[in-house]
């Protein structure tokens, strides 16, 4: 009986253990598949202007207030106005563009109001999967993890900001991978949308990529030691500290907020 006991027990680590081995190829399948289970493939005319588009926005490569010609963005893109038109409706939808009749269209202010509540959420899902992170994580997980900050370090030293930033969201991205639930990370996505320009306006400060990367590290150590409540206070600070550069930001760019 004993050693039925005994046997059971192993069966039943081995299943918890399981997720986690396998987090960085079960992360990957699930990115393959399309976010929010959207078929992969092929992608109409108008959803790739809608990427390019929202990429360009998000990274501040389009600030707040740009004006987006409909008849500019048709011939940049080769296409009629339809899939254009498409294409700044779901911007719309998204809150990153507006549309003021007799005026134009233009890319949208960042809503201050809007950043503390997406904080809560990230919070609140983010703390949930680091939570489970650091309770199940493996030896092949925190190597995931210094290779994604190896790269971080890498983009910080050349003062490469887009793929710091990039590098960033692939750390995040894996410590839901790595608790078994990467398709949190993909739910999150058009929640923190407002709270990503933001911080891509906060990147240039000096020694701001080098306290970010050093968060981290931070949160890598907690998962690393299995210690739960570090993890999760880790990660709950590193969330929080936009708010206090949301003032500063209001400050220096005046007009890219409302």
């Amino acid at each position: 009986m004993a050693a039925q006991n005994q046997g059971e027990k192993s069966l039943a680590v081995a299943t918890l253990a399981e997720p986690a081995t396998s987090a960085r190829d079960n992360a990957a399948r699930f990115a393959k598949s399309g976010a929010r289970g959207a078929p992969a493939g092929r992608m109409t005319t108008a959803t790739a202007i809608y990427r390019e588009l929202h990429a360009s926005i998000v990274s501040m490569q389009m600030t707040p207030g740009t004006a987006l010609n409909e008849k500019v963005l048709t011939e940049r893109f080769g296409v009629s106005r339809t899939p254009v038109r498409e294409a700044l409706i779901r911007l719309v939808e998204d809150g990153l563009v507006d549309v003021f009749p007799q005026s134009g269209t233009f890319v949208a202010r960042i809503p201050v109001a809007l950043i503390p509540e997406a904080v809560v959420i990230r919070q609140a899902l983010e703390g949930a999967t680091v939570e489970r992170a650091a309770a199940i994580a493996t030896d092949k997980d925190v190597e995931w993890l210094d290779e994604i900050l190896a790269r971080q370090q890498f983009f910080a030293d050349r003062q490469n900001m887009s793929a710091f930033h990039e590098a960033d969201e692939a750390f995040h991205e894996a410590i839901a991978g790595i608790s078994g639930h990467p398709g949190i990370w993909h739910y999150l996505k058009p929640v923190k949308v407002q709270i990503d320009r933001a911080r891509r306006m906060t990147l240039p400060a000096l020694g701001r990529m080098e306290h970010v990367l050093t968060e981290h590290k931070i949160i890598r150590n907690a998962i690393e030691n299995h210690d739960v409540p570090a993890a999760c206070a880790a990660m709950k600070q590193h969330l929080n500290a936009v708010i206090p550069d949301i003032d500063e930001l209001r400050k220096s760019h005046p007009g890219s907020f409302v």
